[in-house]
């Protein structure tokens, strides 16, 4: 269970939402985690600015991956805001296919550890999420909520 699960009367609501576009690389992995740190700095939850970082940072690897594997070039876009009674960060790519959550499986002796429980994460943690398709391109938006 995620330790997001308490509700304020009033929460702090950060000064601004942010926006970042980004290349398909897993450099840019850490600088989103560290935008949205900072980005929810003045909430002063620590628990509610490092669960937004982590499961933003699994998201964000999860649309580098699928662009790379893809051969998609184009931009990653990540969307954070304060939304009511949370925050709700938004990342979109335009790579093909949709996220999955595959039940977490042991390696053989001598296979490497599986990938792909990025999603699994955000599931158990998130208040809520989805995924959804907009325009006519064959890319996707994740987005979750992290309640207050």
């Amino acid at each position: 269970m995620c330790p997001i699960a308490t509700t304020l009367a009033n929460p702090p609501r950060p000064r601004t939402d942010f926006s970042l576009v980004f290349p398909p690389e897993p450099g840019w992995v850490r600088t989103v985690r560290q935008a949205v740190r900072t980005a929810l700095a003045d909430v002063h939850r620590d628990e509610l600015i490092e669960m937004a970082a982590l499961l933003t940072s699994e998201v964000v690897t999860n649309a580098v991956n699928a662009s790379r594997i893809s051969g998609c070039s184009t931009p990653i876009g990540v969307h954070a805001e304060w939304a009511t009674g949370g925050v709700r960060v938004q990342v979109h790519d335009g790579a093909p296919g949709l996220p999955e959550l595959a039940p977490p499986r042991r390696p053989e002796p001598g296979q490497e550890p599986e990938r792909g429980h990025g999603m699994l994460l955000v599931s158990a943690c998130a208040s809520d999420w989805g995924v959804c398709r907009h325009g006519p391109g064959i890319g996707k938006a994740v987005w979750f909520l992290l309640a207050c």
